[in-house]
């Protein structure tokens, strides 16, 4: 079992640009696999393309860098597959929000035990900061050459409204609220998000620095309650995820907070579903033999597609 964060860190060299919020991001991550006692060998990091995804090949865990856009699908296929496998998914925003938004929507259908940590910080810097899906209409960053003229997408408004059990947000430069914050998610049973403001000190400084991300994100009202107590009251889940709804059209870019908006137990999750259809996981299914010789024999299939 993981020990201490020195045992998660590679040599991989770290590319991030001096202040990336990336590298917050990487510690919480650490952080967090310890503090939730995760053993290395049974957990796994998907990511897709971008500044965020290099974070797999700075974690002593299993990893799989994937395509733009595609990191969910993997991440789903490799906890369907082995459902002891606790799946991590690191990726960005224009990833998840942009090209990737039909499996992120998707997602929800499903309730996946998988987690969602979302390097968001509204630009697409790995191709020189073009404004990524949640970069607020009327803000100029260092590459456009006039305001945003698109809204911004609200990924967890998005998120609740698409079936998430578990949608949060916090930001990269407060390390330990941002691994708390992961634990909980780790240890929530299904699909979860945690939508992290991430600093970006090239193409996005003026927004995303530590100094502007302390005077305009604030933790939730300490009487916000986002806990379903009773997942089998619709009552009760609707009323939360209304509560979550409100708060969330209550803020503008310049006011926003941080915490658990939404969390909901719900023991039906995606695995939970093939179980009850006898549905056995690929990892389980013997495939050979103790000599290693093949039990499935595939000449009938082969020859049912002859012509």
């Amino acid at each position: 079992m993981a020990t201490d964060v020195k045992s998660l860190t590679s040599n991989e060299f770290n590319d991030w640009c001096p202040g990336c919020g990336d590298s917050g991001i990487v510690l919480a991550v650490k952080n967090a696999i310890v503090k939730a006692n995760l053993d290395p060998h049974k957990t796994v990091i998907v990511s897709g393309i971008g500044c965020s995804s290099k974070l797999p090949h700075l974690v002593n865990v299993n990893g799989v860098h994937t395509l733009h856009g595609r990191p969910i699908p993997f991440a789903e296929g490799i906890k369907l597959a082995n459902p002891e496998l606790t799946v991590l998914l690191d990726s960005g925003d224009g990833d998840t929000y942009g090209i990737g938004v039909g499996h992120f929507i998707s997602a929800g259908r499903r309730n996946t035990d998988i987690k969602l940590f979302i390097h968001d910080n509204g630009v697409y810097s790995l191709t020189k900061g073009q404004a990524s899906p949640t970069l607020p209409e009327g803000r100029k960053t260092k590459s456009l050459p006039a305001p945003n003229i698109n809204g911004a997408l609200s990924p967890l408004s998005l998120a609740i409204m698409s079936g998430y059990n578990f949608v949060a947000r916090a930001q990269s430069f407060k390390v330990n609220e941002l691994a708390d914050i992961m634990v909980k998610a780790i240890q929530h049973k299904g699909l979860a998000l945690v939508d992290i403001m991430q600093g970006c000190p090239t193409y996005n400084p003026e927004f995303t620095s530590a100094p502007w991300f302390n005077t305009h994100l604030k933790p939730l009202p300490q009487d916000y309650d986002g806990y379903v107590k009773d997942p089998s009251n619709k009552e009760e889940v609707n009323e939360k995820k209304l509560n979550a709804i409100k708060m969330l059209l209550s803020e503008d870019p310049d006011n926003m907070h941080t915490g658990i908006f939404f969390q909901n137990e719900d023991p039906d999750t995606f695995e939970s579903r093939l179980q009850a259809r006898k549905i056995p996981s690929p990892v389980s299914q013997k495939i050979a033999d103790e000599s290693g010789n093949p039990l499935t024999d595939i000449e009938p299939l082969l020859k049912s597609l002859e012509v």
